[in-house]
């Protein structure tokens, strides 16, 4: 095992002793310091990968399966494994001091570290069902992040609707996974890319499409499943600025990127991928525009910025594909800078709508100059990375769109950014201007944040000024030889802060212009979509919360149903649903060879089952508990006898004392129980019919197997292996222990969970005893 695989490996060893880490005072930046690390070993490989090298690694995962676990590092990989590791550096040491005391931290400290190695096994597994086993981490350690406040029932609802959304879509993409796995021939992603159009041509591949698409789309909450990512904002400011705007929600983009050599270059793929990325980005800037809650204001950017990646890939080619990782290498400086910013303005000012944060500079100088520079990245401004990455997207859609299509994207990405400029100006800019038009918790308790605060959002907003004016730099290479990866070939688009006078610095200017106007004409303009605002009443959650409340109510239904608590009746569904499955494979196979013959009984077998049979009689006719438990107890004896009969007295013995037992127990209790009640006769009508059904079948079975001809070779296994595999001369208990190992530990298990339910009950009922003394 080399590098890479280390690299993901060693999150999860953090993790392990991140509770011990914890216990300093300072374990946020000691934490921090493996990822830094981390960060400085995927750099370490960008002069191979930008050299157009692949490097990748690979060892046996499931050999009986001929699985191997590979992984890979591309252009692609490298961009996202530098955003994982470099923003998680920053999230640990701000989680250090923003969760200062927290009686939870160190547990916060163990589900980020686990969720940064899922993603980071994202972005570098060339293992289809590898990348899927990531994908799922990261659905439970998002879970739990979200609802880190688990004593909120916000917290806890927003975290099961985010789980609900994404695991849905976790299963579509298993599914398209081994479909496209079967299509292919292999599930390693790099030996699919070569497959691409043999894939697109086959009969399977819209099928694949969609199942894919689905996973994707809803991990990156693109409409209509971008509801839940404002509500994730219930998380604490490090999550947000960590899942919602860097990671999580972007694992969906590099899926489509990556799968864009096997899945892309069709036209269905091209409608799915525009459709839902142009109204996405359309309906997330303008919810954005219309809310003032800082968090879910800057939720609803995301959710734009993701819908414009989307439309991007959608759209395809080099130019597209580049401004696409352009623009989320951007969205991630600037905007994980404003999520940190808020964080802090919240923690240290108790401010959580965008009106309190104007004026800010005089009380926390450092944050409000790092809103600043974030806030002008993303509203495009000269000479910020966000400038570049805007018009890298217009001039993709004039250049690779044509006719009133091309025409319709433009205007929508024209309007859309129009409105991400007011909130650009709304939270990264007025901060620094003039006077708060409403307080937050007062100014006197304004104070800049402590270092561990302000210095991630100050270093991820100089990187986009820095990414801006030196993009050749680092950043330029990274980007193409991103884009690389994702076409497939060498790509060589410029990356520079000035083009001259073009229509695209024309587009830039008019957006920058508009979004200005816009947040001029704020207050009319948002009392106006307020009134436009349905989606709480037919949307998309609207849909999300019937559906869900059906299906509890159906669970409920059901349990009432099936789970009634009395026995009998679970006996009655179990024998009833037995016995049709049974004899419907039973007439399906054309019947069973019962062999013809006729049986030789002997008398003392025709004597027990004479008895057996009368017991059960008694035991059905009689009236009384106790003699019910008699007449049980003389049949379960006379099954001993039939066990001695044939020669098995350990079962013999065994019944024996099963029989014993339960005969004293049901005695014990259940002559404290009143008598029979009445029971109406098409009860038992019905029970008798079920019980003559089943025994019935159970006998055409038992006969069945008299003409079956007899297997030696698992019997003889058994005693060949008992003594030299399992050590063991009872072949009864090698079986039991040694060769069905996992079903006897599965019963064990659940005898010792009774065995708990039973203690809990007994202490209820002791705490009960002591309350009413």
């Amino acid at each position: 095992m080399t590098g890479i695989a280390l690299a993901v490996l060693a999150c999860f060893a953090l993790a392990a002793v991140a509770p011990l880490v914890a216990r300093t005072r300072y374990a946020g930046w000691l934490l921090a310091l493996l990822p830094a690390g981390l960060t400085v070993y995927f750099l370490s490989l960008a002069p191979q990968v930008l050299d157009g090298e692949t490097i990748g690694e690979s060892f046996d995962w499931v050999p009986s399966l001929g699985l191997s676990a590979t992984f890979a590092v591309d252009g692609l990989s490298l961009l996202f494994a530098l955003l994982i590791c470099g923003i998680g550096a920053l999230v640990l040491i701000y989680a250090s001091g923003y969760l200062r005391g927290h009686p939870q931290l160190p547990r916060f400290y163990v589900v980020v570290l686990l969720f940064m190695g899922a993603m980071l096994g994202i972005v570098v597994s060339d293992n289809l069902l590898l990348l899927y086993v990531f994908w799922g981490l990261t659905s439970i350690t998002s879970y739990l992040l979200i609802g880190f406040d688990h004593e909120s029932a916000e917290a806890r609802s927003s975290a099961l609707q985010a789980l609900l959304v994404t695991v849905a879509g976790e299963l579509a993409l298993l599914g398209g996974f081994v479909l496209l796995g079967q299509v292919g021939g292999t599930f390693q992603i790099s030996a699919l890319f070569g497959d691409g159009p043999a894939i697109r041509a086959d009969p399977l591949y819209l099928p694949i499409l969609g199942l894919v698409l689905f996973g994707a789309l809803t991990k990156s909450a693109q409409f209509p499943f971008h509801f839940w990512l404002p509500n994730a904002m219930a998380a604490p400011a490090p999550v947000s600025a960590y899942l919602h705007s860097a990671t999580m929600v972007k694992a969906g983009i590099f899926l489509l990127a990556r799968l864009t050599p096997v899945l892309g270059d069709d036209q269905a793929w091209t409608i799915a991928l525009v459709a839902s990325g142009g109204l996405t980005l359309l309906l997330g800037a303008w919810l954005a525009y219309g809310l003032s809650e800082i968090k879910r204001v800057l939720a609803y950017s995301t959710v734009a910025a993701l819908g414009l990646m989307t439309l991007l890939l959608g759209v395809g080619g080099d130019l597209a594909v580049t401004a696409a990782l352009a623009f989320l290498l951007g969205h991630a400086l600037y905007k994980g800078a404003l999520f940190l910013f808020a964080g802090a303005a919240y923690h240290e000012a108790g401010i959580a709508h965008t009106p309190a944060l104007a004026g800010l500079r005089r009380a926390m100088p450092l944050s409000a100059a790092a809103a600043l520079l974030a806030g002008l990245s993303m509203a495009g401004v000269l000479p910020f990375f966000g400038f570049i990455s805007k018009e890298l997207a217009f001039e993709s859609l004039l250049d690779d769109v044509a006719g009133l299509a091309g025409l319709l994207l433009l205007i929508v990405a024209v309007a859309a950014n129009s409105l991400l400029v007011v909130v650009a100006i709304r939270v990264g800019i007025r901060p620094m201007l003039g006077a708060p038009e409403s307080g937050g918790s007062g100014g006197d308790t304004r104070r800049e944040a402590p270092a561990s605060l302000w210095l991630g959002p100050v270093l991820l907003a100089t990187l986009g000024l820095t990414s801006g004016l030196v993009p050749g730099l680092l950043v330029a290479p990274l980007i193409t030889s991103a884009a690389g990866s994702v076409v497939q070939q060498q790509v060589d688009i410029g990356i520079n802060l000035w083009h001259g006078l073009t229509p695209v610095l024309g587009l830039s200017l008019l957006t920058f212009l508009a979004g200005v106007g816009l947040y001029a004409w704020r207050a009319p303009l948002r009392r106006f979509t307020t009134r436009l605002d349905i989606g709480p009443r037919i949307g998309p959650e609207r849909i999300y919360a019937v559906a869900l409340n059906g299906l509890q109510r159906l669970a409920v239904a059901q349990t009432n149903l099936l789970q009634n608590g009395y026995l009998r009746h679970y006996l009655l569904v179990i024998l009833a649903t037995a016995s049709a499955l049974v004899g419907v494979g039973l007439v399906r196979a054309g019947g069973v060879d019962l062999g013809g013959g006729r049986l030789e009984l002997r008398a003392t077998e025709v004597g027990l089952v004479g008895l057996i049979l009368l017991a059960a009689l008694v035991a059905v006719r009689s009236t009384s508990r106790l003699g019910t438990v008699a007449a049980l107890g003389v049949a379960g004896f006379g099954v001993a006898l039939v066990y001695l009969t044939f020669g098995a007295p350990d079962l013999a013995m065994t019944q024996v004392l099963i029989e014993t037992m339960t005969v004293i127990v049901f005695v014990l209790v259940l002559y404290h129980l009143p008598g029979y009640g009445r029971e109406r006769p098409h009860g038992r009508l019905r029970d008798a019919a079920v019980s003559v059904v089943f025994g019935g079948l159970m006998t055409v079975l038992v006969l069945a197997t008299l003409t079956d001809e007899v297997r030696e070779t698992i019997s003889q296994f058994f005693l060949d292996n008992a003594v030299s595999g399992a050590h063991g001369r009872n072949v009864v208990n090698v079986i039991l222990v040694d060769f069905r190992a996992l079903d006897t530990m599965g019963e064990i298990a659940v005898l010792a969970l009774a065995g708990l339910g039973v203690l809990v009950l007994l202490r209820i009922h002791a705490e009960h005893r002591q309350a009413r003394q």
